[in-house]
């Protein structure tokens, strides 16, 4: 059947990979309204919390690029992800602050790789035109897993504490394992139920130089990486402090403030859907790479920003359901385009390039949730933080004309 071809059944289960990983990442901030009342954290604390996952990620994302170009996709998932499951599950044992900061420490290094690697196997398994919706709809099934992750730790809090909701989510990503292990192969070709007519749908092998110059491919991805940094900001702010938004700014009891956050994170679903469908379209009808990938990340950051202006004019729950829900659904259509570049660029080395790329996400993971714990605490404002991500949007907005991905990179 169709359905069930083999690049399909890849993609289906690098989206759970995807939605697994996201609640695992941001289960902490609904969470925190039981761990933080429990330790009695600051804000500042709370979001240090936060932050400690990006440390660890961050340094993980090229190491964790070559990794899986070097050693392959599925033994480096098979690694982080029995790493970012027993990291979740330890999170539930934590006594405290050093002991939470261990935690997710530690699940930053186990899913470091888990982007650059799967994103390594889509330039293998992924046609060429289907490269912005495969990269959509995992990175929407990630949002699926925002978007799930309030209610159920919601849930999970109410009934048994907030302890249960890691061992819970921690125990679906080791079943993950295990059903990765015995499914994927690493090429194609491989694949005990490939077809001759499939394997013509994929791209064809390419062979790898002998060494990768490095500093060049650093060079080439840099403006890319700052991109994503002014997209990433925006991202881990929304992840991390969302929950805490709605609960605290607006007075909200924690079963309302988890359904806001969750329709919040819902729009992202679809923006990354669309922007992955759109962005292919644009490629296919105009053959342009500049105006799939450039052009488009440039005019959804800007509608990103102009979405979340009336916040700063009107302190009001439904206009900030709304201007977050449009902010987050633009910044997400950027998604589709933002990952299949380093698959345009240097498909051969996908997961190494597109590490590089993530480590500007990963940079914003870290400082975005401190700084924006700490402009709560300082000023007690907790619109004040968004700030900071329009006039990052609008940074975006110029610098997205220097990525230029009909520039393929040369080994030589």
């Amino acid at each position: 059947m169709k359905l069930f071809r083999p690049s399909r059944v890849v993609l289906a289960l690098l989206c759970v990979m995807y939605f697994l990983t996201y609640i695992d990442r941001v289960n902490v901030s609904t969470a925190a309204a039981g761990f933080g009342k429990e330790f009695h954290f600051s804000n500042t604390q709370i979001g240090t919390v936060f932050s400690a996952f990006g440390f660890s990620y961050l340094l993980f994302q090229v190491i964790g690029g070559w990794v899986s170009d070097r050693f392959g996709v599925r033994r480096t998932l098979i690694a982080s992800g029995l790493v970012w499951a027993v990291a979740t599950i330890l999170t539930g044992f934590a006594g405290g602050f050093w002991s939470l900061i261990v935690a997710r420490v530690l699940l930053g290094f186990g899913e470091g790789a888990t982007f650059p690697a799967a994103t390594a196997a889509m330039a293998r398994w992924i046609s060429k035109e289907k490269r912005g919706f495969a990269q959509g709809i995992t990175h929407s099934s990630a949002r699926i897993g925002n978007a799930v992750a309030p209610g159920v730790v919601v849930m999970l809090m109410t009934t048994y504490g907030w302890r249960a909701s890691f061992y819970a989510t921690g125990a679906f990503s080791l079943l993950w394992v295990i059903v990765w292990s015995l499914t994927f192969t690493e090429h194609p070709k491989d694949h005990p139920r490939i077809t001759p007519e499939e394997l013509r749908l994929l791209p064809a092998p390419v062979a790898r130089a002998s060494g990768l110059p490095w500093g060049r491919l650093f060079m080439r991805m840099l403006p890319v990486t700052i991109v994503y940094f002014c997209y990433g900001w925006t991202l881990w702010l929304f992840l991390s402090w969302i929950p805490q938004y709605f609960l605290h700014s607006f007075s909200l009891d924690l079963k309302k403030s988890a359904l806001f956050a969750s329709s919040v994170f819902l729009s992202g679903v679809v923006g990354d859907t669309l922007g992955g469908v759109v962005t292919d379209r644009i490629l296919v009808a105009t053959g342009s790479l500049k105006k799939a990938r450039s052009v488009m990340v440039s005019v959804c950051m800007l509608l990103t920003l102009l979405a979340m202006l009336p916040m700063l004019f009107s302190h009001d729950l439904t206009v900030s359901v709304v201007c977050l829900s449009a902010g987050f659904f633009f910044a997400e259509m950027t998604i589709g385009p933002m990952w299949a570049i380093p698959m345009d660029v240097a498909s051969e080395y996908a997961g190494t390039a597109s590490g590089m790329m993530n480590t500007g996400s990963a940079l914003a993971a870290i400082v975005s949730p401190i700084l924006g714990g700490w402009l709560i605490d300082v000023t007690g404002n907790w619109e004040l933080p968004f700030v900071g991500s329009m006039v990052l949007m609008a940074l975006g907005v110029v610098l997205a004309f220097r990525m230029q991905p009909e520039a393929r990179f040369s080994l030589r």
